[in-house]
């Protein structure tokens, strides 16, 4: 099975009202956290960096150079880039977990319900499972994006490596909550390593759809000035984002298993129908003079 037929089921299942209706959940949460952190600490963090900016060497170097090009004006600029460039992994992984939490479970019953309602649900997995799974690989996902910073200065890159790292995280979150429910852990395990290629592949994808919201900071100006707001917007594309990716997953994966256990029964069968078959050959096949 390939990643596209699931892409397309995807996107007509989060056209459906009970999905929209589970997406308000997660963007509720995430903009109201958004919200009031902006605005309680949206101008204390402009002020720290542009006091720890005062204080560093390098970022005279950087202001006098604006200076001598004619672009002064961007000084005032920098320090909520920074404050944006700090802010928004940590939205978009915020946004990813909610999600994830909140609205995958509610999304994986309703594909399960309408195109799998054979699909016995075996709870491979315990919701603590889950939730430790997701801080593990948030902590490999934050630990690789730090030690890439530096990397992000080669132009390319910086344009591969974050979506590259939120593709994996997507695709390591999406698949054990979708499949936590329905495959026992042999299964998962099965599924997971099996197709890691294409559920690699679906999550950076996704990374990269995840990475769209962030163009809005390319407003200019008036994008810093009006930061709370357009946060909670990005929050609002981020949501709509990961609840599609929760969909796709769901497709995805259910169908994945759905074949190994008809995979199984067919084999099963197979060898259930050869067992008479070797019975007889046993037999004598005539009586004793």
């Amino acid at each position: 099975m390939t990643i596209w037929p699931p892409f397309w089921r995807a996107i007509a299942t989060c056209l459906h009202p009970r999905v929209l209706l589970w997406s308000l959940l997660p963007l509720t949460v995430a903009a109201a956290a958004v919200g009031l952190l902006g605005w309680a600490y949206w101008e204390t963090a402009i002020d720290g960096i542009r006091a720890a900016m005062d204080s560093w060497s390098m970022s005279q170097t950087v202001f006098q150079w604006l200076h001598s090009v004619g672009a002064p004006q961007l000084r005032v600029m920098v320090a909520p880039m920074v404050v944006v460039v700090l802010a928004v992994p940590v939205v978009l992984l915020l946004t990813l977990l909610l999600v994830a939490a909140l609205a995958a479970p509610a999304v994986v019953r309703l594909v399960a319900a309408r195109h799998y309602p054979d699909l016995q649900a075996l709870q491979g997995a315990s919701w603590a499972q889950g939730v430790l799974w997701s801080l593990a690989c948030t902590l490999a996902a934050l630990l690789a994006l730090a030690l890439s910073v530096p990397l992000w200065l080669v132009p390319p890159l910086v344009m591969v490596l974050p979506p590259l790292i939120w593709g994996w995280l997507t695709c390591r979150v999406m698949a054990f909550d979708v499949l936590s429910h329905h495959a026992s852990a042999g299964e998962r395990r099965q599924v997971l390593r099996s197709r890691r290629w294409s559920l690699l592949a679906m999550g950076i994808l996704c990374g990269y759809l995840g990475a769209l919201p962030s163009l809005i900071w390319a407003a200019g100006g008036v994008a810093f000035v009006l930061a709370p707001l357009l946060a909670l917007v990005a929050v609002w594309l981020y949501t709509v984002v990961f609840v599609f990716a929760a969909c796709w997953f769901a497709h995805f994966c259910l169908g994945e298993l759905q074949r190994i256990r008809q995979g199984v029964a067919a084999s099963m069968a197979t060898q259930a129908a050869a067992i008479p078959l070797e019975a007889a050959s046993v037999l004598p096949t005539g009586s004793p003079s």
